[in-house]
């Protein structure tokens, strides 16, 4: 029963988002470097988040946590006398597939370090419905093994981020 009441909610709510017309759109690639790439998103904060966590959750993978980074800046800054506001909302995503992270390990234990898996996303203070994603690329790394299950989860960021738009 659980398994037919999912896709129901799922395309209702497919059928009302593209009914009532889409809210966020995500624009060209806003910052690519060799360490992260950065996705700029138009829309609201929430709506850009909530998309991420369907995104997520649609590719069958478990948020592990949320660090809170913007919220954690401005409580901090306070007390270190640093005022300035940088972002107005900024999280990071932790989430594990355990065939990513078996494939990762299997190809070499010492990629444990490449795992939680993580997606940032944030609004700068001051700029209005703008929300930026991205994501740490891996390192090159030794095997053949090690690069073809880095390349996967790779796909995976980007795939999130794709059904995020």
């Amino acid at each position: 029963m659980f398994n037919k009441i999912i896709p129901y909610h799922v395309a209702l709510f497919f059928t009302f988002f593209l009914t009532v017309g889409a809210t966020v759109q995500a624009s060209d690639i806003k910052l690519e470097t060799e360490n992260y790439k950065i996705y700029k998103f138009t829309g609201s904060y929430q709506d850009v988040r909530d998309d991420l966590d369907y995104a997520i959750s649609g590719q069958g993978i478990k948020v592990n946590g949320v660090s809170h980074i913007g919220e954690m800046l401005t409580r901090t800054g306070k007390d270190i006398g640093r005022t300035q506001k940088i972002f107005d909302k900024a999280e990071a995503i932790q989430f594990c597939s355990a065939t990513l992270s078996r494939n990762m390990m299997e190809a070499d234990p010492l990629n444990i370090v490449y795992c939680p898996y993580i997606i940032y996303i944030y609004s700068l203070a001051g700029e209005k419905g703008t929300v930026y994603v991205g994501y740490r690329k891996l390192p090159e790394l030794e095997s053949d093994a090690s690069k073809k299950a880095a390349k996967a989860i790779i796909a995976t960021y980007e795939g999130i981020i794709a059904d995020a738009q």
